[in-house]
C-alpha cells in the first residue's frame, strides 16, 4: 500500500496518517512458531466507526441484561425471560444475534446450575430458589455486535454457589487486566487459569472467547487456561470477548444430544461464567459491553 492511499482500515484517512506506523511496528515482531504465536490479520482491526457502532449496540445489550436482572426470580420460566429480552432488543431497533445463529432457536442463552453455556430457554424450565444462572446476550445493531453475559442468583443460594459466582467474576477481571496491546492472547488464559486453579476451580477449555466486530464470531480463539506468550498478538483496534467458564468440579463437559447446543458439566457440578466485550487500545483496554 502506498503512503497516500486510503488506509486499509476503511477510515478514509491516508495510510501514512492512519496505520502506517502500526504496520511498521507489527512487522517488527518476530513470531515464535514453537509457541504458536500468530500475527493478526488486518480484517481483525476495527476502525473508529465500527467501534462507535459497537458502543451503540452495547447500550442496548446492557439495557437487556439489566432487564433480565429485574426479571430473575423463583417461579419464572427461562422462556419468559428470553421473550422479554427479545422484545426489548427489537423495540430498540436491533437484532438478538443468537436467534437462528447456526439454528439456535431462541434469542438468548440462559444456562442454569450445571449448564456451562448455550442453554436454550424453555417454558418448562422454571427458576427455583437456590439456582444460579448465566444470561448471555449478543446484540446486532447495523452489523455491529456487542456481546456480554452476567451471572444471576435466585433467592438464597449455597455458600459454594455464591463463592463460585464471585470468584468467576474475579477471574474474568484478571483476564481483562491481562489483555494488553502488543501482548499475546495466551496471557489472558495464563492469568485466568492461575487464578482459577489457585481457588480450587477448573477451567473449561473446549470453549472460550472470540473476536468480535462486524461479525458475531471472529478470530482469535480466547482460551482461559493456557500458557502465556502464546496465540495471537493483541494489537490496538482488536475487539475480543473475555468469558471464562469455571466449574466447581472437573473441567470436562458434554453437549446434550437432544438439542446439540446445551453444554453441561460432565460430573454435574455447578458452573459459572461472566463475559465482557473488550477493545484493545494504544494504552491498555476499554470495556465496550458488560
Amino acid at each position: 500500500m502506498k503512503r497516500n492511499d486510503p488506509c486499509w482500515c476503511g477510515s478514509g484517512i491516508k495510510y501514512k496518517k492512519c496505520h502506517l506506523r502500526f504496520d511498521e511496528k507489527l512487522d517488527s515482531f518476530k513470531f515464535i512458531k514453537a509457541k504458536g504465536q500468530i500475527k493478526p490479520q488486518h480484517k481483525l482491526i476495527n476502525n473508529e466507526a465500527t467501534i462507535e457502532g459497537i458502543k451503540k449496540a452495547a447500550v442496548i445489550n446492557t439495557g437487556a441484561l439489566d432487564l433480565a436482572g429485574s426479571l430473575v426470580k423463583a417461579g419464572i420460566s427461562t422462556l419468559e425471560i428470553n421473550d422479554a429480552i427479545h422484545n426489548y432488543i427489537v423495540k430498540h431497533g436491533a437484532h438478538p444475534s443468537c436467534l437462528n445463529y447456526e439454528n439456535f432457536p431462541k434469542s438468548v442463552c440462559i444456562s442454569v446450575n450445571d449448564v456451562v453455556c448455550h442453554g436454550i430457554p424453555s417454558a418448562k424450565e422454571i427458576l427455583q430458589d437456590g439456582d444460579i444462572l448465566n444470561i448471555d446476550i449478543t446484540t446486532d445493531l447495523n452489523h455491529c455486535f456487542a456481546d456480554a453475559s452476567r451471572m444471576f442468583t435466585v433467592g438464597k443460594i449455597s455458600d459454594e454457589a455464591a463463592r463460585l459466582v464471585r470468584v468467576t467474576r474475579e477471574i474474568m477481571e484478571v483476564g481483562i487486566a491481562a489483555a494488553q496491546p502488543w501482548h499475546f492472547v495466551g496471557d489472558i488464559g495464563a492469568a485466568c487459569g492461575k487464578y482459577a486453579h489457585d481457588n480450587g476451580y477448573s477451567v473449561v477449555t473446549d470453549l472460550g472467547g472470540h473476536g468480535v466486530g462486524r461479525e458475531f464470531h471472529l478470530d482469535p480463539f480466547v482460551s482461559h487456561d493456557c500458557a502465556a506468550e502464546t496465540g495471537m498478538l493483541l494489537v490496538p483496534g482488536m475487539i475480543i470477548t473475555v468469558e471464562p467458564m469455571i466449574n466447581a468440579g472437573e473441567k470436562e463437559v458434554f453437549t446434550d444430544a437432544n438439542d446439540n447446543w446445551t453444554v453441561k458439566t460432565a460430573d454435574g457440578s455447578l458452573s459459572a461464567q461472566w463475559e465482557k466485550t473488550v477493545l484493545i487500545t494504544e494504552t491498555g483496554n476499554e470495556i465496550l459491553a458488560s
